[in-house]
């Protein structure tokens, strides 16, 4: 006894050692089975209003009629729906308490019955069906409310003891019998309860570790590895979630790409490309926090969904994730700078399905980076053909140079006489086998976003130099780069490739850079340039005057051809000022050492006035027009048509 009495206050103490999620589980199953509380209730309010009615005695009345008003609480106490699942730490105690309050007063009125059926009925018949139903109780009780031991062990003793009592009271030595027995019945009982208990206890933990553990993987599926927030198969979860709540109002999905990022990666590694993605996630999940859903997709793509008020409120928001990737992130004694485009999809105006808004938000996105970059646009319905006509390229370019579908045709560029051929610019063509023939305006920026320009552009290197090999000695060939070409640290070994491949001399081989590019990052530009040089490769800035600082690009840059943009040449034959700003570049050109090149010359009146101007070669439709490089060779050959027709 005394070392079952050392267990029950060890169970007791373990008992305040478990988990509110364990407890919670404890409790609820006090609540798990009202069919057997109710059966319960039935069958012993009925056997004490039996008992009460056949010994015509007023205390049993009263004590039956208590049993039965006791009974009826807590059926209709164990059948309220907030009593089984989701409640509070809080709440789940205050249950508990009133649970135990009832379940005492239950078994402490059936004690009652029995000792007051002991004592005042001479009946034996009468006794023995309060004392069974009683016991019967108390049994039943060891495992029902196992889950909670010191509630099992007091209705134990508030049903039991009173019956021992009772019975002791007679004096008669076979009720002093029959009281032991119920005493050694409770101590049985209570040992039961607590090997129950301890069984129940730890199948509730082992599961609940287990339902742990399955959330923290499942959380784990769910989080993107590198930044912490939500990723795709999340992001699609909470998304759809949103879309199917009550009352959701306005929810604006913003799709963000970061805009060069590659760059980053490129000129600082992939350690500073990651230290920006998680800088970027950072700063996006404080500023929308919980109420939104903030989840990267992959590579440099993010999305964020969150609730408007109207299209104000989107348009501010907006702004302010533009402003948040913009500010620059400390990496290692350097600063990463980068900008976002973002194409923005509002339900329910713009779709009421994931789908249908992911797919809307995409061609907004689309049109933000067409449109420069580091800016936002709203879906409109307008923008889906156009869109989804570059979106169709984009998946075409993959794949055009393993099937042949890009060639090359040169322009000849003539002296200032117009006479002889001193170099012809090589001039990218695409011929799909879908869309047909596609404008280099069109497929270029696609290649250029699709990270796809780097070996495209080495194929027309290598193609321009192998043709270039079979001109006249002197005569050179012009290849121009795009700006991520020139940015791209393998630019020299790309063309050196393609010079060794081809045998063509270095000095023969012209490559021309926009001035726009130098804007961008000119120190990068400046170390291109400079190694390009060293090859022996001459350097050309293309579309010369159309930038902001061009003179200052002059004493800076090592070029040794300056290409003088249309817009003047066309203005020649009929605006002095024209002439005078391209006479001014001719002669400052001379000074510094360099040679001009006029381009878009179309009527014989424009190449009249390059003559006097004394620019050393001309280019346009007047002399020749872009054709294959066959008939290049016819020309030099001397058996060609003419090349302007």
């Amino acid at each position: 006894m005394a070392r079952l009495i050392v267990r029950l206050k060890q169970l007791r103490q373990s008992d305040h050692g478990i988990t509110e999620q364990v407890r919670a589980v404890l409790v609820e199953s006090l609540y798990a089975s009202p069919q057997s509380l109710v059966i319960g209730a039935l069958t012993s309010t009925t056997i004490a209003g039996v008992v009460a009615h056949a010994a015509h005695d007023a205390w049993l009345a009263v004590c039956a009629a208590l049993i039965g008003i006791v009974g009826a609480v807590r059926i209709i106490d164990a059948f309220r729906p907030h009593r089984r699942g989701g409640a509070c730490p809080a709440a789940l105690r205050r249950h508990e308490l009133e649970y135990r309050f009832g379940a005492l007063a239950y078994s402490g009125l059936l004690g009652l019955f029995g000792f007051l059926t002991l004592t005042r009925t001479a009946d034996g018949v009468l006794p023995l069906l309060a004392v069974t139903t009683a016991i019967g109780y108390a049994a039943g009780i060891a495992g029902r409310n196992a889950g909670r031991p010191a509630i099992a062990v007091g209705q134990l003793c508030s049903a039991s003891l009173p019956l021992a009592a009772g019975l002791l009271l007679a004096r008669q030595p076979l009720k002093a019998v029959l009281a032991a027995v119920i005493l050694l019945f409770v101590v049985a009982m209570m040992d039961i309860t607590r090997k129950t208990y301890a069984a129940i206890l730890k199948a509730t933990i082992v599961s609940n570790e287990h339902a742990a553990l399955a959330a923290h993987h499942a959380a784990v599926a769910r989080r993107d590895d590198l930044t912490g927030v939500a990723n795709r198969t999340a992001f699609r979860e909470q998304f759809e979630e949103r879309l199917t709540g009550p009352g959701i109002g306005r929810l604006a999905l913003y799709w963000l790409d970061l805009d060069r990022f590659k760059e980053v990666n490129d000129t600082f590694g992939h350690m500073a490309g990651n230290a920006l993605l998680a800088a970027v996630a950072t700063r996006l999940r404080e500023r929308f926090g919980e109420d939104s859903v903030v989840a990267r997709l992959g590579g440099d793509e993010f999305a964020i969904v969150c609730a408007v008020a109207d299209e104000d409120e989107a348009v501010a928001t907006g702004v302010a994730i533009l402003s948040l990737v913009r500010a620059p992130v400390p990496y290692d004694g350097h600063s990463l700078r980068t900008s976002v485009s973002i194409g923005v999809a509002v339900a329910p105006r713009d779709g009421r399905e994931a789908d249908t808004l992911l797919k809307n938000a995409d061609l907004a996105l689309y049109r933000a980076k067409e449109s420069g970059r580091g800016q936002f646009y709203f879906y409109e319905p307008v923008m889906d053909e156009k869109v989804e006509r570059r979106r169709q390229l984009g998946g075409e370019l993959h794949g055009a140079l393993e099937r042949d579908e890009f060639h090359l045709l040169f322009q000849p560029i003539f002296d200032r006489d117009g006479t002889r051929i001193v170099s012809c610019e090589a001039l990218l063509r695409w011929t799909n086998r879908r869309h047909g023939a596609v404008s280099p305006a069109e497929f270029i920026p696609i290649a250029e976003d699709n990270g796809l320009i780097d070996a495209i552009g080495a194929w027309v290197l290598s193609r321009a130099c192998r043709v270039a090999r079979e001109w006249p000695d002197d005569v050179t060939v012009a290849v121009n780069l795009s700006p991520l070409q020139l940015q791209a640290t393998r630019l020299p070994a790309v063309v050196l490739d393609a010079l060794t491949a081809s045998g063509l001399p270095p000095g023969r081989l012209t490559l021309e850079v926009t001035e726009s590019v130098l804007l961008e990052d000119s120190e990068t530009s400046l170390a291109a340039l400079e190694a390009l040089n060293r090859l022996g490769v001459c350097t050309t800035l293309d579309d010369f005057g159309t930038g902001y600082s061009s003179l200052g690009y002059l004493t800076r840059f090592p070029f040794q051809t300056l290409k003088i943009d249309r817009s003047f040449i066309a203005d020649l034959d009929r605006s002095p000022a024209s002439v005078a700003i391209v006479q001014t570049v001719v002669d400052l050109a001379a000074k510094l050492g360099m040679r001009t090149v006029a381009e878009g010359v179309e009527t014989p009146a424009q190449l009249e006035h390059l003559r006097r101007t004394r620019c050393d070669a001309v280019q346009g439709y007047l002399l020749a027009r872009p054709m294959p490089a066959n008939l290049v060779g016819a020309m030099f050959a001397g058996d060609a048509p003419d090349p302007a027709s």
